[in-house]
């Protein structure tokens, strides 16, 4: 791996947490505020929020796909954890490990390459 698939494993890890947590917080949230009182007008807006992290996640998450040349079924498992409240938390936990190895990897080439 190169120091490109660490910069995109990267960009997902850091949307992948604000969005596994914006389903749960915001629309659950909003949901039962929206119930309990008369504040409807805020489910538009966190509804909003949440659909353009998830965009976001998506197109960071083919990004990787493509880069890390990632079998379809590890993609699918994070594109279902997205789906999930809280399984963004678990793909981050995944995500991490798997920054780490492209970082050391695309050192190794690097040094490889220079000696």
């Amino acid at each position: 791996m190169d120091i490109k698939t660490a910069s995109a494993l990267h960009r997902l890890r850091l949307v992948s947490v604000p969005e596994a947590l914006s389903f749960p917080a915001l629309l659950i949230f909003g949901s039962l505020l929206s119930r309990i009182s008369d504040v409807d007008y805020l489910m538009m807006p966190l509804g909003a929020l949440h659909g353009i992290l998830f965009l976001i996640y998506t197109v960071f998450l083919l990004d990787v796909w493509n880069k890390a040349k990632w079998p379809l079924k590890k993609a699918a498992l994070f594109f279902g954890l997205a789906l999930l409240p809280f399984g963004g938390l678990y793909g981050d936990k995944l995500l991490k490990r798997e920054e780490a190895d492209s970082v050391i990897a695309a050192r190794v080439a690097r040094e490889a390459a220079d000696a």
